[in-house]
């Protein structure tokens, strides 16, 4: 009997976290040649989420959680819940009811020898525009810094291979990004078609500005590319002020030109090469800000609270 590992990493969920656990028991009960595990991380929301959790451990001996000391983010909760799975396939899926766990088998069984790991692929929804905009630079940013297939839909709900999560749990990094750790650890992937739900209670945890920080390390995380366009912008930028320079020296000695004061093309032109050079600065400052989190050994999470460990101190 193989077993499957579902990890939901929870952030407002207190309404909801319950009704997923539910579904994926009642798939498990429809299967029963496959076994469940389910593991949920608490990334320390402020509400009743870890309460909720508490019961379902309580009830399902199948059911673990994993508590938070503080908030980490999504990413990191997703690393936390891989270091504790069994099973020989693991699951993820969102807290929010949105990824249908009555559906999970179509990316289970889509895993075989040809699959490492299978993204779910969900119908169009609307969404706002800078959701749309970021999901479409995120995709691009993976093609050309991981060669990601741009046909790839990378999705918060997915099924891969036990040696993946193994491979990807790694990472000691304090910045994770799961599905770049994932792009580096294999090549065969594909999306399998699943029909998502509508959010049944609250909103996204994830604001403009929490997306623009994660977008921000997933360009960052893998690839010195920023950096190498950073550099190649910098030089045409030097390449067109010592051009301009030159034609203005040439009026000035070859064509006795009178050369204008001309403030107002002069600002404009500053404006942008500070731009460009504080854009750099900012870039290489990035990079080198985590490597100084990095070297002081910031960790990736730290759990307060392990129901596991409780059980395997009662055993």
């Amino acid at each position: 009997m193989e077993l499957v590992s579902c990890v939901i990493p929870c952030y407002h969920s207190q309404k909801t976290v319950g009704k997923v656990t539910a579904g994926i028991e009642a798939v498990f009960a429809a299967h029963p040649d496959w076994d469940y595990e389910i593991i949920l991380v608490n990334d320390n929301p402020p509400d009743e989420t870890w309460t909720v959790i508490q019961g379902l451990c309580e009830t399902n001996p199948k059911i673990r959680g994993i508590c938070f000391s503080r908030n980490f983010g999504q990413h990191a909760a997703l690393m936390a819940g891989y270091r504790h799975v069994r099973g020989d396939i693991v699951v993820s899926l969102d807290d929010d009811g949105q990824n249908p766990p009555e559906q999970m088998f179509r990316l289970i069984n889509a895993i075989d020898g040809e699959h490492d790991i299978v993204y779910a692929s969900e119908p169009e929804a609307p969404k706002a525009w800078w959701r749309v905009a970021g999901s479409k630079m995120t995709n691009r940013m993976f093609s050309w810094l991981m060669n990601k297939p741009r046909d790839l839909y990378l999705s918060s709900y997915y099924a891969a291979k036990r040696f993946v999560i193994e491979d990807m749990v790694r990472c000691q990094s304090p910045f994770p990004y799961v599905d770049g750790l994932a792009l580096q650890t294999t090549t065969r992937y594909r999306n399998v078609q699943v029909d998502s739900r509508e959010r049944e209670e609250g909103q996204s945890g994830y604001t403009l500005r929490s997306l623009i920080k994660l977008w921000t390390n997933g360009f960052t995380a893998f690839s010195i590319k920023p950096l190498r366009i950073a550099t190649f912008t910098g030089g045409l930028a030097s390449i067109a002020g010592f051009v301009m320079g030159l034609v203005l020296i040439i009026r000035k000695l070859v064509w006795r030109d009178a050369i204008d004061e001309g403030w107002t093309s002069l600002m404009a032109l500053m404006l942008v090469l500070f731009g460009i050079l504080m854009m750099v600065m900012g870039l290489v400052g990035e990079y080198v800000g985590r490597i100084f989190v990095t070297m002081n050994r910031s960790p990736q999470y730290i759990i307060k609270i392990d129901t596991g460990e409780r059980e395997n101190r009662d055993e």
